[in-house]
């Protein structure tokens, strides 16, 4: 048992498995409480609490799935090549929105601070969560944050944004493919954006487009943040 634990196989055929089970599940009963993701995450973990398998055991095969984050960001640029014209039109109000969410988001994270009397270092630690990881590794790490509360932050935020997004947008009645797409990259990153997907194709271009343009506001934003609140 312990051998087939250890093997990388096991993280990955069980995360692949979970997946798709779930997945099949969402696309009988599409509602927000079945989002594939969601589910995953929450069975994998009490299967593992469970169990007694270590997490460094699982992810020896979970983090070959790592290795597909990369590609699959840059793959984001089809859709964004193929929806250029589009955006070159709506260029001006794109940066707006993400530039004013982006500020919005900051100062709501601060007000999330100062109403749960959060450490400093906590602080610096959730900011970044609407920035996909990377970047937000690289903010939190300048802003000497605790890197681990950055990557649960940046999933529960990207994991919220797959249950709430859609039916937020529905309910204020935002139909714009647009407005939809950048709401849900900007908001959730790149699982936000892959949510935005099952909205049209348009929608998913423009999430992949919020995702590098909110990092870069967040990396300008934040700093001067800190510097005025704490």
């Amino acid at each position: 048992m312990t051998e087939i634990v250890k093997n990388p196989l096991f993280g990955l055929v069980l995360s692949i498995g979970v997946y798709v089970l779930f997945d099949k599940l969402y696309k009988r009963y599409p509602t927000p409480l079945f989002t594939p993701l969601l589910l995953a995450t929450i069975t994998i973990i009490a299967f593992l609490k469970l169990t007694g398998i270590s997490y460094e055991d699982y992810y020896q095969g979970g983090s070959i799935l790592n290795m597909f984050i990369v590609p699959s960001t840059v793959a984001l640029a089809i859709p964004m090549y193929r929806n250029f014209e589009r955006m070159k039109h709506h260029f001006k109000s794109i940066i707006f929105g993400i530039g004013l969410g982006a500020l919005v988001n900051t100062l709501l994270t601060v007000l999330f601070v100062r109403v749960f009397d959060l450490e400093d270092k906590i602080a610096m630690s959730i900011f970044p969560r609407s920035v996909t990881t990377a970047m937000a590794l690289g903010i939190s790490e300048e802003m000497r944050g605790i890197m681990s509360v950055t990557i649960v932050a940046v999933a529960a935020t990207g994991l919220l944004t797959s249950v709430i997004g859609i039916p937020l947008l529905k309910l204020f009645k935002i139909s714009d493919p647009i407005a939809q797409g950048i709401a849900m990259g900007a908001t959730g990153h790149a699982i936000g954006t892959g949510k935005a997907f099952e909205l049209g194709k348009t929608q998913g271009a423009m999430g992949g487009l919020s995702i590098g343009l909110t990092g870069i506001f967040y990396v300008m934003i934040v700093p001067v943040i800190v510097q005025i609140f704490f």
